[in-house]
């Protein structure tokens, strides 16, 4: 009797799933892991606040709400009583044709409708993208430093990732000649992320032109997350990947999560920026939707709030937003510079991040990246994200968009920690 009662896991055929499988080896390639282990060290006793640096959600803090027109967007959608039931795979009609429009006013040509697959989120985009590309033996080439989303779905899908690095004595650029190395008759695509996260660089029209021409020459397409769209606060102004559409077919992500301050409604695009025709004539649309049709679509309220939200919300509202994100900016990059054992070698013109290198010879005691945000979460409460995250190790990447004086009191104790930590010379 007791044998028949065996709860083992061989018992339920478990063993079957193997902690070695692709699931387990992709959850590991996330952000989240990481920042639960560098918080597990905060003292829940200490005197003095958790400052949390180390993630992408600015709507934490105050200061960084969405508009209420995007908020009335959602409640006359919802009394509407048009958006209760299932929407089509491809997302609602209206929504598609207001991003599609959304999405036209940076571009030389129009985007239809049909142009645009409507996801939850930007993570889904990137899901639905790696997965369609994932024939056997092909490849796909991702920046380093870079989001980590897309390597864990690119092992998910037991597609091969090969990296290239981002320059940052060059603002983060491409660094073309490894994109060349990398690429063979296997590379399906590489990803670009503009504005950048982790890094907060913007690329020029000249180096999104080099982009696309090494792409042209490689035959690949190319995957533009710019989900950070519009979020620049430097010298160089956002220019949407699909500009350059005739030189090299562009498949733009994006999603309304970062601009409107809206993360958790779970509202991404996937829009096809192919003005010859490549990618029809590929039947990447046929494709686009035969996946979609097998995954979960976004809330239908959310989708028939967008139109209102684009049309309704006011310039007044991202000037704000774009004002306090460079003030933070500047509060971030000039405090680092006073502090010793830290640089970061690029100022930040977009998205939310900065990313710093860590100078270990001057620190005493501190063994790496993680190392160095773990001793901090637990010494002064400061949340960090460890750059090998993200492909960097003895980086970090800071999130900025907090509230300023939170942002200024979270820089103190870092010099604090550094300097406590300074090796003495001799």
């Amino acid at each position: 009797m007791a044998e028949n009662g065996n709860a083992s896991a061989a018992r339920w055929h478990i063993s079957r799933l193997p902690s070695e499988t692709p699931l387990a080896a992709a959850g590991e390639q996330s952000i989240r892991p990481v920042l639960n282990r560098v918080i597990s060290f905060v003292d829940a006793s200490g005197p003095r606040p958790v400052l949390m640096l180390g993630g992408g959600d600015p709507t934490a803090s105050a200061c960084f709400r969405t508009a209420p027109e995007a908020e009335q967007a959602i409640v006359d959608a919802l009394l509407s009583r048009k958006y209760n039931g299932y929407s089509p795979t491809v997302g609602v009609l209206p929504a598609r044709r207001a991003i599609a429009e959304y999405l036209s006013r940076d571009l030389p040509y129009n985007l239809s409708a049909d142009d645009v697959y409507l996801t939850s989120g930007c993570v889904q985009a990137i899901e639905v993208m790696v997965s369609i590309l994932a024939q056997p033996g092909s490849n796909i080439l991702l920046p380093r430093p870079g989001f980590p989303l897309y390597e864990g779905r690119t092992t998910f899908s037991c597609l091969e990732a090969r990296h290239f690095d981002l320059m940052p004595d060059r603002g983060w650029e491409v660094d073309l000649e490894a994109v060349e190395a990398l690429a063979d008759e296997n590379t399906a695509a590489m990803v670009i992320i503009n504005p950048g996260n982790p890094c907060g660089s913007v690329y020029s029209r000249d180096h999104l032109a080099k982009i696309a021409e090494t792409a042209r020459k490689l035959g690949i397409i190319v995957i533009a997350d710019e989900v950070y769209d519009h979020l620049t606060f430097g010298n160089t102004p956002f220019i949407p990947m699909g500009v350059l559409g005739d030189i090299v077919p562009v498949i733009t992500l994006g999603s309304i999560s970062k601009r409107w301050l809206v993360p958790g409604w779970r509202l991404g695009w996937i829009a096809t920026c192919d003005p010859k025709g490549v990618l029809k004539e590929a039947k990447v649309h046929q494709s686009l939707e035969n996946y979609i049709n097998i995954t979960s679509d976004p809330a239908t309220f959310i989708q028939g709030a967008v139109p209102q939200i684009i049309a309704n919300t006011k310039e007044d509202y991202f000037k704000k937003i774009i004002d306090l994100l460079r003030n933070c900016a500047d509060i971030c990059y000039n405090k680092i510079k006073e502090i010793r054992g830290i640089t970061c070698p690029h100022k930040p013109e977009g998205s939310m991040f900065v990313m710093v290198k860590l100078d270990l010879a001057c620190l005493e005691g501190i063994h790496d990246d993680e190392d160095f945000c773990c001793r901090l979460a637990k010494e002064d409460s400061v949340i960090l994200l460890p750059g090998s995250a993200l492909g960097m190790k003895d980086w970090i990447r800071i999130a900025f968009a907090t509230d300023p004086t939170g942002l200024e009191d979270a820089l103190e104790r870092i010099k604090s920690f550094c300097k406590r930590h300074v090796k003495v010379e001799a």
